[in-house]
């Protein structure tokens, strides 16, 4: 089968592309808290957004074929927002945005990944992040629920 190549270009976050965003979120978060078996925990991106800080963070969005189909958000210390439309999974699109914001951030990232969502943990580790230990506490955005994560490093890349 025909791989066809997606011209993609990494660029920062306008507010043009906000419902792009909630889209990709929405479905991407979908499938996070499915294999962390917390689907009831869902919320919108309508919501988290503001309950989970999303534009006190840096936000670069990836865009294929002139469509937003991922976005990261982060600051020096963390990467606190990664999604993929479900449709660009494993296509690059995540490491694209990833590789962008290591290379504008000088310093080490960290970044959670919900236990039991073992796609998002591979990718990480894949792209030279080192699991420093697990954490458990309350879900930012939705405190009703308690999750368990991993916690990553990309100091090791350092």
């Amino acid at each position: 089968m025909a791989h066809n190549k997606h011209i993609m270009n990494i660029r920062s976050f306008i507010k043009s592309d906000w419902n792009d965003l909630c889209k990709v979120h929405d479905l991407a978060r979908s499938d996070e808290l499915k294999a962390a078996s917390l689907e009831s925990a869902f919320l919108p991106l309508e919501v988290a957004a503001e309950r989970e800080g999303l534009f006190e963070y840096e936000i670069l969005v990836a865009e294929c074929d002139n469509e937003v189909q991922g976005f990261i958000a982060f600051d020096n210390e963390e990467i606190a927002w990664l999604y993929v439309n479900p449709k660009m999974y494993r296509k690059g699109v995540g490491k694209a945005l990833l590789e962008k914001a290591l290379a504008i951030n000088n310093s080490p990232f960290s970044i959670e990944v919900l236990e039991g969502n073992s796609s998002a943990l591979n990718f990480y580790k894949h792209c030279g992040f080192k699991e420093i230990g697990m954490d458990s506490g309350l879900m930012p955005g939705n405190e009703n629920y308690t999750v368990t994560v991993h916690l990553l490093s990309s100091a090791a890349n350092a």
